[in-house]
């Protein structure tokens, strides 16, 4: 029932990698590398996107409890309008990976395109978390960590709405957005609104 692949070569520590939140307006970019053994299962693991909330809180304790290895990192709102969200989404992968407790051999990246990480070898794959078990493993813990940070500056936030929408551009979230302003957790360096002068 799972065609999700276990590997792309057979035999060595393969990390799959990916990042939640590179387009949203509000809050840090996250990602997570994941190590898992050969033989890991579970029938729920997917492409995050297409798994529930409860299907997603389900499965992240068993990657985090039978995964050799994995890690979660983010990069800032402000580092995300000083270098870019395609630049900061690879460093959030390379900070995940920075993390892990043991050194992969090769990295499989979610996306078409990358910048290599001290030496170790990677590939690119598009749609990847829909077709290898490390890679889906990896969206469900960065999707997750994500959108539990989201919901804990949404308690501060409440007008933003970003239990609902974890700061995508939801049209109630740029709605709020021209009503209350822009917060220091909003993306400067992104278009918040159809016409940027309504925010000042």
């Amino acid at each position: 029932m799972n065609r999700l692949k276990s590997y792309l070569n057979k035999g060595i520590l393969e990390a799959g990698c990916d990042e939640a939140g590179r387009g949203c307006l509000a809050g840090p970019v996250f990602a997570a590398a994941v190590i898992l053994p050969e033989g890991f299962s579970h029938r729920l693991l997917n492409d995050s996107k297409k798994m529930t909330d409860a299907q997603r809180k389900e499965v992240r304790p068993y990657i985090e409890e039978n995964a050799i290895a994995f890690a979660v990192a983010s990069v800032s709102v402000e580092e995300i309008d000083e270098i870019n969200i395609l630049r900061a989404s690879f460093e959030a992968m390379h900070r995940a990976v920075r993390k892990l407790k043991e050194q992969p051999q090769h990295l499989l990246i979610d996306g078409n395109r990358f910048n290599p990480f001290q030496g170790i070898p990677h590939t690119c794959i598009i749609g990847g978390d829909g077709k290898f078990k490390s890679i889906a493993a990896a969206s469900v813990l960065a999707k997750t960590y994500r959108d539990d940070y989201m919901d804990k500056l949404h308690e501060s936030f409440p007008q933003y709405s970003w239990l609902a929408n974890k700061g995508y551009g939801t049209a109630a979230h740029r709605k709020a957005i021209a009503e209350f302003g822009a917060t220091p957790h909003h993306r400067t360096s992104f278009r918040l609104l159809p016409d940027q002068l309504e925010l000042f």
